[in-house]
C-alpha cells in the first residue's frame, strides 16, 4: 500500500461530512499536500527533485529543508538547500538516520524519523526518508525555529519524500541507460578501421541534441588491398539502443564482405540479403565509397542514400553522380556502381541525412545548402568538416549527424613498403 493510500486510510472515520474523518476535514490537508506535489519531478534530473522537493517542505512548513542523498553505504552532507540553512540540525545525526532508514512498518511508519538534536538553541527537527519500494535514496530534513512538527505535517512532508523518491529511482534509472548508452557508444563509435597512408580521413558523429544516447548513423572505413580503402557511411531507420544494435550488425557484416574485395555495388548485394533474411533487422541507408589514390579513381554505390559532396581544389563543393539503389533489409537488390575521377588535392565528403535536413524542407533545397559552401583551397580534413559542421549549424541538427572527409595524400615514389600495396 503507497503511502498516501495509508496516511488517508488512517484518517478515514466515521463517514459524517462534519467530522474529522469526513470529506471536510481531508480537503484541506489534500489540497496543501496536492499543491506541493505537483511541483516535484518535472524533470529525470535527481538534484532537480531534490530541490524541488526542498522548496515544496518549505512552503509546506517553513523553515529550511535539505537533502542527504544515498548511493550504497555513502551519504552525502546537505545539498539542495532551501530557506535559512543555520536552521538545519548538526548533519551527523541526520547522517545517522540516512544511513539506518529503512522502510518502516505500516502501523508506526513515521515515529522512528521525529527527533530534537541536542544543542545551544534546541529546534525542532525532523527526517524523512526517500524510500521507493524497497529502495532508500537518503532523507529529507526539515528544522525550524518555534513550535514542533504537528504528527499532521511530519506526515504530509513523509508524503512528499515518498513522491520524491519515486522520481529520483527513475532518474538513477534514467542515468544508468544514460552510461550504458554511452558505454555503448564509445564501443560502436570507436575509431573505424584505420585507412592507408595514402588516404586522409577525419570522421565526426554528433547525436541529436546533444544527447547521449547512440542512434543508428555510422561511419567505416575498410582497408583493402593495392592501397584501396573503402569508405562507408549508413543510417538505421530510427533512433537509440535498438537501431545502435542493428548498426552494429550491419558494421560487422560489411567488414566480413567487404574483405573479400568485391566491388561495392556487389557489397551490398550481399548485406541486403543477410539483412532481409532477419525479419526483426531494421532497414539501413548506406553508401560505398572505394577509393584508390594510385589510379587516382573512386568506386561509388548507394542503398538509398545521399550523394557524397566532391570538395574540388579550388574550394567549390559538388554533389557526385551516384546510382541509388532500395535500402538495405527489402530484399529487393538492384545495385549498380559508378566511377569517377579523384584528384589528389579534392576532397570526398560523406554524410547523412542529419547534416543537411530539415524538417518541412524539400531535400533537393537542403543539400543546396551544403552545395553553396565554398572552402578554402587545401584545408586539411579535419578543418574541412569543423567549417561544415559550423557553417551548416549541425550541432543543433534535428537528427543524428555521421559525416566523413578524405582526401588523398600522394606518396612520393608510389607504395613505400608491402604493407602499403598488399593492405
Amino acid at each position: 500500500m503507497s503511502g498516501v493510500a495509508r496516511w488517508f486510510q488512517g484518517r478515514r472515520g466515521p463517514a459524517s461530512a462534519d467530522g474529522p474523518g469526513g470529506p471536510d476535514g481531508l480537503a484541506e490537508p489534500f489540497k496543501a499536500l496536492r499543491t506541493a506535489a505537483a511541483g516535484i519531478g518535472t524533470s529525470l534530473d535527481e538534484s532537480t527533485t531534490c530541490t524541488e522537493l526542498t522548496r515544496a517542505a518549505v512552503r509546506l512548513a517553513g523553515g529550511c529543508a535539505a537533502v542527504l542523498r544515498r548511493v550504497g553505504d555513502t551519504v552525502s552532507g546537505y545539498e539542495s538547500i532551501s530557506g535559512e540553512a543555520d536552521l538545519l540540525p548538526d548533519a551527523r545525526w541526520a547522517t545517522a538516520v540516512a544511513r539506518d532508514a529503512g522502510t518502516p512498518a505500516a502501523d508506526h511508519w513515521m515515529d522512528p524519523w521525529l527527533a530534537r538534536p541536542l544543542g545551544s538553541r534546541p529546534r525542532p527537527a525532523l527526517c524523512a526518508p526517500l524510500t521507493s519500494g524497497s529502495d532508500q535514496y537518503g532523507v529529507l530534513v526539515c528544522a525550524r525555529e518555534g513550535a514542533a512538527f504537528a504528527r499532521s505535517e511530519a506526515e504530509l512532508l513523509a508524503l512528499l519524500a515518498e513522491r520524491a523518491a519515486s522520481h529520483i529511482r527513475h532518474a538513477r534509472e534514467y542515468d544508468q541507460v544514460n552510461r550504458t548508452a554511452a558505454d555503448l557508444q564509445r564501443a560502436l563509435l570507436s575509431e573505424p578501421g584505420r585507412p592507408h597512408p595514402n588516404l586522409d580521413v577525419s570522421i565526426r558523429y554528433l547525436p541529436a541534441g546533444g544527447r547521449v544516447l547512440v542512434g543508428g548513423d555510422w561511419c567505416e572505413t575498410v582497408r583493402l588491398h593495392f592501397g584501396r580503402t573503402l569508405l562507408v557511411v549508413g543510417d538505421v531507420m530510427g533512433h537509440g539502443l535498438e537501431a545502435a544494435v542493428d548498426m552494429n550488425a550491419y558494421r560487422s557484416s560489411l567488414r566480413y564482405i567487404a574483405s573479400s574485395e568485391l566491388p561495392p555495388h556487389r557489397v551490398l548485394r550481399q548485406l541486403d540479403d543477410i539483412a532481409a533474411t532477419e525479419a526483426d533487422r531494421r532497414p539501413a541507408t548506406c553508401l560505398l565509397v572505394r577509393v584508390d589514390p594510385s589510379r587516382g579513381q573512386v568506386t561509388l554505390a548507394s542503398a538509398g542514400h545521399l550523394p557524397p559532396a566532391l570538395i574540388t581544389g579550388k574550394g567549390d563543393t559538388a554533389l557526385l553522380q551516384v546510382p541509388v539503389g532500395p535500402p538495405l533489409g527489402t530484399g529487393f537488390g538492384g545495385y549498380e556502381s559508378a566511377t569517377h575521377r579523384l584528384e589528389p588535392d579534392q576532397a570526398l565528403v560523406l554524410f547523412t541525412d542529419g547534416l543537411v535536413e530539415h524538417r518541412g524542407e524539400d531535400i533537393d533545397r537542403s543539400l543546396d545548402r551544403l552545395v553553396e559552401l565554398h572552402f578554402t583551397p587545401a584545408v586539411d580534413v579535419d578543418g574541412l568538416l569543423e567549417s561544415i559542421l559550423t557553417r551548416l549549424d549541425a550541432r543543433h541538427a534535428e537528427d543524428d549527424v555521421a559525416v566523413l572527409a578524405a582526401r588523398p595524400h600522394p606518396r612520393q615514389g608510389g607504395f613505400t613498403s608491402v604493407e602499403e600495396a598488399g593492405g
